[in-house]
């Protein structure tokens, strides 16, 4: 409880209203934009009352609209994402791990699609809501990992995205209370939006996981993190994508220290993300875990086996663990070249400057071995 709830309920009253008119003014902006590349066969009106009585918010809506079957499930995210998402191209093709070219053809053929076939923007439902609910949680979770993780810029976090993202599980989550990866996925975003503060210092330097003052993560929003988690095991989705990370993220939360992480356990529940949804990301992020639990060569020798894989070849964290990994082995210089190449692949300042300072610390290192 608030040491003073009705001062703590009128403040919320009073961003609740501003998130509404926010919201209300964006919905008025995307109209105009999705009317110009779309014919629209409703009215505005009827268009908002459907909205507003079938899902309670109008953005949300709208992201289920975009996602029409007609469309590819690629396509539907990279469409949904620019016009609704509010995301860059840049930002979606790291998302996709793609040419920024190709997401940019993507969303003109998307359009393009759209109003050639006269798509009807109406609200979905029955069959046809949980057909396109696959592309939601996708649009959903990159924009959470968009404010998670920024990809260009000066920010190493943008926090508004990620109560965007947060808003929007929440709300589907209510709307589809017996989807357990709905759930999952809500609890995948809390757990990890809980430490959204301790990810930045007091300079605004970025803080790893692993150095992070665990005090400061938020314990509420683990509670409820842990609590979605729950409800998506009992409704049978213990083996879903997002159920299995947001498992991942859990073990984390659990320990007290970094020390006391359950390294074995997200080995295992890594194997049953890579069979679920097999991605060259997924095995780096098992390799990093494979490195905890039986040591920096193990976990090496999975990295090298991703080196000649196209679509990381400008994915600055494939160097970055591969640096980090070399560096547990006392191999300075490898590392300090690994760090340098990650520094020059990312776009975001804050992170660039991360990798620049671990290259000269492994120099420092190497001149004191």
């Amino acid at each position: 409880m608030p040491e003073k709830p009705g001062a703590w309920l009128m403040a919320t009253a009073k961003h609740r209203a501003t998130d509404l008119f926010r919201r209300r003014k964006t919905l008025e902006r995307k109209y105009e934009e999705l009317g110009r590349d779309v014919e629209r066969e409703q009215g505005d009106t009827d268009l908002d009352t459907a909205i507003d009585e079938d899902f309670g918010d109008d953005l949300l809506g709208l992201i289920f609209m975009a996602c029409h079957p007609i469309l590819s499930k690629d396509a539907r995210v990279a469409l949904t994402l620019r016009v609704l998402g509010g995301l860059t191209t840049e930002e979606i093709a790291r998302g996709f791990l793609v040419p920024v070219s190709s997401i940019a053809q993507r969303i003109v053929r998307a359009k393009r699609t759209l109003t050639e076939a006269h798509v009807r923007f109406e609200v979905p439902d029955g069959p046809e809501r949980v057909a396109r609910l696959a592309s939601v949680l996708e649009v959903i979770y990159l924009i959470f990992n968009e404010g998670y993780s920024a990809t260009a810029g000066e920010d190493w976090v943008r926090p508004g995205l990620c109560d965007e993202a947060l808003r929007l599980g929440r709300i589907l989550a209510e709307l589809t209370p017996t989807e357990p990866e709905v759930h999952g996925l809500v609890a995948l975003m809390e757990i990890h939006a809980s430490r959204l503060g301790a990810r930045v210092g007091p300079a605004g330097e970025p803080v790893l996981l692993l150095d992070q003052d665990r005090a400061r993560w938020d314990r509420l929003l683990i509670h409820r993190g842990l609590a979605a988690l729950e409800r998506a095991q009992k409704l049978g989705g213990a083996t879903g994508a997002y159920t299995l990370q947001a498992a991942i993220a859990a073990c984390h939360a659990r320990a007290p220290t970094a020390a006391e992480t359950d390294w074995l356990r997200i080995v295992a529940l890594y194997d049953a993300v890579a069979q679920l949804a097999h991605s060259p990301v997924v095995e780096l992020n098992r390799a990093v875990a494979v490195g905890m639990a039986f040591g920096p060569a193990a976990g090496l020798d999975l990295v090298d086996a991703l080196v000649p894989e196209p679509s990381l070849k400008a994915y600055h964290l494939l160097p970055a663990v591969r640096g980090d990994l070399l560096r547990k082995l006392g191999r300075f210089e490898e590392a300090r070249t690994e760090f340098e190449r990650a520094a020059s692949l990312t776009e975001n300042v804050v992170e660039r400057e991360l990798m620049q300072r671990r290259a000269t610390e492994c120099t420092a290192e190497r001149m004191a071995g």
